[in-house]
């Protein structure tokens, strides 16, 4: 496996530019099953989970390709095996995308129980919940998800989709997908409101759908008998964004970011401004700036457009530098901490209680060998090893690959000091 040795303490300078959004991605990719024919997307990260969700495709029966300019060619003209395998589905949390687009267009579908990243439970019986209200069959078959659809297809009809931590993004996206080709209308109240869902549904709509609603927790959908393959570009990476943002105001350092939407980030960038961060808006992008003092915050990740949840290790890395007492709490996946023993193992002054982490702010943090956990956590140990004092060994950095394409190629440009190597066993 890989590691990543980080020499620290760095300044980064010079711009940075944001990659196409892993999570908008995904949920897209899937939808391009719903219609025969060859859907192209640009902007489509080159990452182990885009990989993941390519070969799931392909084994049931599309063509994947990317051509010279990047772009992903998804051939869905033929599905003979409508199927999630397990072997596929559980290394990636976001497998359970083509539930909704299968059983949509061939009318039964099987896909195992999903897997991803161990940052607590999250189950998926919204999206079963939701399907079953557009009429579908569902029963659990030796850890597989077995959906049917009526024989005269799938009913519009109205479906809430609140949960105990809030609105579902990937539930959302699989009843928004599956509704496109139901009888009627749909109406899906308490839908999530994330910029990847309305990039979803701007893709549908391109393939003909009916959509209604997009940005708000209500959502309508005109029934249509069939969709068309389209094209498009799918928006930029907003937690990319953040990570970057976060990079320069650890490593007090003045930063460009190209190709980053400040209206995906309102949240993000309110707590950085009250850190003591200046975030200045420029056409395309922004630019980040942190010299003095960093203040406190407290931080509580909600559903967008409160404060993503897939920022929440990385400010964490980025409070514990800060002069006084900050507190965390963690309202989406209450058990999403695993990387706090890690900061703590560089000097970091972390204490969990419950959903929330304590961050009593230290002068410095110290170099030390560390364990990546999740693919968030990752970031938030690279974003604190460019702060510390010497060389931090990251191991597990397999983890970092699903969501940020070659991190240490896009960081090392602007002044970062990282190192893969591969070590056997790491």
């Amino acid at each position: 496996m890989d590691i990543f040795k980080i020499q620290g303490p760095v300044k980064l300078s010079g711009s940075i530019r944001v990659n196409g959004s892993k999570n908008a991605a995904l949920p897209i990719m899937a939808a391009a099953l719903l219609a025969p024919g060859e859907t192209i997307l640009e902007s489509v990260p080159q990452l182990s989970d885009i990989g993941v969700l390519c070969e799931l495709i392909e084994n049931i029966g599309c063509k994947v390709s990317r051509d010279e300019q990047r772009r992903l060619h998804i051939d869905a003209t033929n599905i003979d095996n409508p199927f999630g395998d397990y072997e596929i589905v559980r290394r990636m949390r976001a497998g359970i995308c083509i539930l909704g687009p299968l059983l949509a267009r061939c009318g039964r579908v099987e896909v195992s129980m999903p897997g991803g990243c161990a940052i607590g439970d999250r189950p998926v019986d919204i999206h079963v919940r939701g399907l079953k209200a557009l009429g579908a069959q569902i029963h659990l078959k030796n850890g597989y998800i077995v959906a049917e659809a009526p024989s005269g297809g799938l009913i519009g009809t109205e479906v809430f989709l609140g949960g105990p931590f809030g609105s579902t993004v990937l539930g959302t996206a699989n009843i928004l997908m599956a509704a496109t080709l139901a009888k009627g209308k749909t109406v899906i109240e308490s839908a999530a409101c994330e910029p990847e869902i309305a990039d979803l549904a701007n893709f549908l709509n391109k393939m003909g759908a009916k959509i209604g609603g997009i940005g708000s927790p209500r959502l309508t959908i005109e029934g249509v008998k069939q969709l068309k393959a389209a094209e498009h570009e799918v928006i930029a990476d907003r937690i990319e964004a953040g990570t970057f943002m976060a990079a320069a105001a650890i490593t007090r350092s003045k930063l460009k970011i190209d190709n980053c939407n400040l209206d995906h980030l309102m949240a993000a960038v309110d707590r950085l401004r009250n850190i003591g961060v200046q975030v200045e808006k420029y056409n395309g992008g922004c630019e980040v700036a942190a010299f003095g003092e960093l203040r406190t915050a407290d931080i509580t990740t909600q559903p967008h457009p409160g404060f993503p949840t897939d920022l929440q290790a990385q400010f964490m890395a980025l409070l514990s530098l800060a002069n006084g007492n900050s507190v965390i709490i963690e309202k989406i996946f209450p058990d999403r901490f695993m990387h706090v023993a890690e900061l703590n193992r560089m000097a970091a002054n972390l204490r969990k209680e419950g959903p929330a982490v304590i961050v009593a702010g230290v002068d410095r943090l110290i170099a030390a060998p560390v364990m990546a956990s999740d693919l968030r956590a990752s970031a938030a140990l690279v974003l604190a090893a460019m702060a510390a004092e010497g060389t931090t060994i990251i191991n597990r950095v397999y983890h970092i690959d699903r969501g940020y394409e070659r991190i240490e190629q896009r960081l090392n440009p602007v002044g970062a000091k990282i190192v893969r190597e591969s070590v056997p066993g790491a």
